[in-house]
């Protein structure tokens, strides 16, 4: 599905992203008693006030299926059909679906999860009833800017679609393989877009490092031609590199989540991060907003904690030559190549 542009292409656009929802559980239950606005808490604005909206979807949305039980799986995330209204409520545009929880209720709820994305006019990649659908370039059109997504995940290697079954965009995070020549020949593949967004949902829930061969992989990716990647799988968040002058999220971490809160890796700690494109450039720069979850709902991170959060991604950037300042008055780290130019474009 491809939403029309609707005016002339402006000369710059702002990308939102943010890391895992898991709208399943206790984030579900509380959605029985709160508006569809409440997982969202007062990050809301910087929502509305992004041209695109984009997030990894760490659950099935479906009232379908019985827990997965094929094999052994400790944990199972669905939240209600009806909790589509949380995602529109804030907007969200693109949404990943290559992950390790999109088949926790079967092939039934997955299916229904699509009829419902499409019906809010959501637009999702990596899972489908199908190879074809599920490794599909999801395309959207806005301000006249041609954006792709492409999601993979590397993790449940049983959930991989097949021409006869429904699954996820599996794809082993090792370039030699078959399955990853195929992932770069899309990339390769995507010149009809402005902007291609690969998302990512690989490697283990934790680590503040990201992998040797996550960064190998993600070099790969934008040579084939990726503008972003957008990693996740880690709860915590991870990192950025700016290689080739384009940024590569390692890790996002969490946003939305019921889970218990490791007091080592603050798996209740994130972003809200904002990518600046402009039409000669591409991305030029990221800005961002320190957040934390509190009983099963996002909110900005206060002074002192946000200055934490960021002096914690400022030492994770340090390793990997990315340049970083925070800026006190607005509470937001930014980053990129080039700081002195990023500011002189605002």
């Amino acid at each position: 599905m491809t939403i029309q542009p609707t005016s002339a292409k402006q000369e710059t656009l702002q990308i939102l992203i943010v890391g895992d929802c898991m709208m399943g559980r206790g984030v579900d239950q509380a959605l029985k008693r709160y508006p569809p606005e409440f997982p969202w808490g007062d990050t809301l604005p910087l929502f509305h006030s992004a041209d695109v909206r984009i997030c990894n979807l760490e659950c099935v949305l479906s009232d379908r299926g019985e827990p997965w039980s094929e094999y052994e799986k400790a944990f199972h995330f669905r939240s209600a059909a009806k909790n589509i209204a949380s995602l529109t409520a804030a907007g969200i545009n693109l949404v990943s679906i290559a992950n390790n929880h999109v088949l926790d209720y079967g092939y039934d709820a997955l299916l229904q999860m699509l009829e419902v994305l499409d019906q809010a006019r959501i637009i999702h990649s990596g899972a489908g009833a199908n190879l074809t659908q599920a490794s599909q370039i999801a395309r959207y059109q806005i301000h006249g800017w041609r954006l792709g997504l492409l999601a993979f995940t590397d993790n449940e290697a049983p959930w991989e679609a097949t021409s006869q079954r429904s699954g996820t965009f599996y794809m082993p995070v090792t370039p030699q393989d078959p399955r990853a020549q195929r992932l770069l020949d899309i990339v390769r593949g995507r010149t009809d877009l402005d902007v291609l967004i690969v998302s990512a949902h690989w490697g283990s829930n934790w680590g503040y490092a990201p992998p040797e061969e996550h960064i190998q992989f993600a070099h790969a990716l934008v040579d084939a031609g990726a503008d972003i990647v957008f990693g996740h799988s880690s709860h915590v968040f991870r990192g950025i590199e700016f290689y080739k002058n384009r940024p590569i999220l390692y890790s996002a971490g969490n946003f939305v989540d019921d889970y218990a809160i490791d007091p080592v890796e603050r798996n209740d700690q994130s972003f809200i991060f904002l990518v600046e494109l402009n039409e000669k450039d591409g991305p030029t720069c990221l800005r961002l907003h320190p957040t934390m979850i509190e009983y099963c709902q996002a909110r900005l991170a206060r002074e002192t904690e946000a200055k934490s959060i960021a002096d914690k991604m400022q030492k994770l950037c340090i390793p990997l030559g990315t340049l970083t300042r925070w800026d006190q008055e607005q509470r937001l780290l930014e980053v990129g190549a080039n700081i002195a130019e990023m500011r002189s474009r605002r």
